[in-house]
């Protein structure tokens, strides 16, 4: 089975994907996997059987990562050695990227990783002036909603920063926007205005809030409403009618609120990296045979 690891600045989202026709019999598949969601009919979840999001800590050793990946899957009653046979990883945190690398070489040495960056082939051509810049959640957040709905269409990811991405109708990445995400401003205007105290992070009962707490949610809540819908319109503008896909931590919050949002696809990363994954093994294996 495939591992696919996805890192962000927060939080890290795991998941087990079946890859073959055996192990998808034998598995149950996950109720929550892709293709659940605002406004899209249910779809086969891809083989993602099981799931976990876990706070990014930057200081884990490759050591602390394998025995915390070990423990995960015993949970689930699944021997690690026995069950994984392939990982795919994305990270936006540089040294964390370096430790699951030292990681896999001393745990996991006799599997076949992925860790998606340039030289990887992601099966999708990005048209950003400089294709590096492009983060790795991102790509696989492209090549994930493409595959599920085509194109053209638009990414909304909502996490630690929000990201906009577009996406031609031949399945080109254009490029997109980014903003400051819900809890970095909140953490700014905490931090700025001393009269104003951390609130939880739930929508108000209504857009006029009664108190400072429900004023503070209010304008967190249905000022990034607006934010992801206007933008959403903007590209739309230029692109011309698109599907927006939403994901990351905090769609459930928001996506529900928004007019643009078609589907909330909360583990889009991840299938986008099982897909590249089977395009670097798939590729490989053809030329091995060649």
């Amino acid at each position: 089975m495939l591992l696919a690891i996805d890192v962000g600045n927060t939080e890290t989202v795991i998941g087990l994907y079946a890859m073959t026709d055996d192990e998808r019999s034998s598995a149950q598949l996950s109720d929550a996997a892709v293709g659940f969601g605002i406004g899209s009919e249910e779809q086969p979840s891809g083989g993602l059987t099981h799931h976990w999001r876990l706070s990014t800590v930057p200081a884990r050793t490759p050591d602390e990562h394998a025995v915390l990946l070990t423990q995960l899957l015993d949970l689930e009653g699944l021997d690690i050695s026995t069950t994984v046979s392939a990982m795919a990883i994305s990270s936006s945190v540089p040294s964390v990227t370096a430790e699951l690398r030292h990681m896999v070489d001393r745990w996991f040495s006799g599997i076949t990783c992925v860790v998606l960056g340039p030289g990887v082939k992601s099966g999708m051509h990005i048209l950003y002036d400089n294709p590096k810049e492009v983060g790795a959640d991102r790509v696989a957040n492209a090549i994930g909603a493409f595959e599920l709905y085509g194109g053209p269409c638009i990414v909304v990811d909502l996490g630690t920063a929000t990201t906009f991405d577009a996406i031609s109708e031949s399945g080109e990445y254009l490029g997109g926007a980014i903003t400051p995400g819900v809890a970095i401003s909140l953490e700014a205007l905490f931090q700025h205005a001393a009269a104003l105290r951390r609130v939880e992070l739930v929508a108000p009962r209504n857009v006029i809030g009664r108190s400072t707490v429900e004023s503070i949610q209010s304008g967190a809540v249905y000022g990034f409403v607006d934010q992801v819908d206007g933008i959403c319109r903007r590209f739309i503008a230029e692109l011309g009618p698109s599907t927006v896909v939403a994901t990351g931590g905090l769609s459930d919050l928001v996506a529900p609120h928004c007019e643009t949002i078609d589907h909330v696809e909360p583990w889009l990363t991840l299938h986008g990296l099982r897909i590249v994954y089977e395009r670097n093994v798939n590729s490989a294996n053809v030329s091995a045979k060649r």
